[in-house]
Formats: C-alpha cells, structure tokens, sequence
C-alpha cells in the first residue's frame, strides 16, 4: 500500500528551499523476491529464513536498493516528478529493513540552482523514527519554459 501526496510535476520555476515530498510502503514478501528476480540478486539474506537467521542481521532483510528505489519513485513521481533526470545519488545504509516494516522515503530541497534547473535534494527513508537510509540526490528539474 502506498500513502502518498499527488503524483505529477514540479516545474524548477515553482520549486522552494525546504519543500518536502514523501512516499509510504510497507515492504512485503512478494516485493523482495520480485526485486531479486529483476535485480538477479539472490542473496540468501533476503530470501532463505534459516539462512539469514545466522547473519548479524538474525533474520532475513529487504534489499537495500529495493528501500533506495523509494526515494526513486518520491523524485520520479513528486518531486520534482515527471521529466526529472536524476544526476547523482549518494547512500548510506543505517539499519536494515524487514518484511513488514513501512518505510516513509522522504526528500527535501536542500539547494537550488534555477539556471542551471539543478536541484540538490535530502534523502532519508524511516522505519518508524528510525533512519534506515541517508543521503543526497541531484537531479535536473522540468521547467515550464520546455514544455
């Protein structure tokens, strides 16, 4: 299930320092074995029960791009949105995230560059209030002058 705020476009001409956009899911069974269908990876970590119980993780854990995509769809599809191209994308994993959690991805204007339509954006994503994922994207905004 995703709880979000509405899908569309930003243009860079209405984007504000500060303004942040969110997507909500829970992370299921089945989205950890269609991401490691897509992806090819199979690490037992995510998909064998008895396995991971034995790593430091004491249970099996989401992918940690399948929790970075979130962020992904928040750019992709809010904000900016559609038309976004993204440039760059640093992560750092924080903690892990399992089945059945919810993860809130969440990104903030942090920087803006009109004139080069280049905006630098927050990322994170929560387990809870928890961090499980930091970093910073940049990405080049759609304007309304191109349309």
């Amino acid at each position: 299930m995703l709880d979000n705020l509405p899908r569309g476009t930003i243009c860079i001409e209405d984007i504000e320092m500060g303004m942040v956009r969110y997507v909500q899911k829970t992370v299921t069974d089945r989205d950890i074995e269609m991401f490691a269908e897509i992806s090819t990876d199979h690490n037992p970590v995510h998909l064998d029960d008895e396995y991971a119980q034995d790593t430091i993780f004491e249970g099996r854990i989401a992918h940690g791009m399948l929790t970075a995509g979130l962020i992904s769809a928040v750019i992709g599809e809010q904000l900016p949105g559609h038309g976004t191209i993204y440039m760059g994308q640093n992560l750092k994993f924080l903690a892990p995230v399992r089945p059945g959690d919810t993860v809130r991805a969440e990104v903030e204007v942090i920087d803006i560059d009109y004139s080069k339509r280049r905006v630098k954006l927050d990322c994170r994503c929560l387990v809870g209030h928890r961090k499980v994922l930091i970093g910073e994207a940049t990405v080049l905004a759609p304007s309304a002058k191109f349309d």
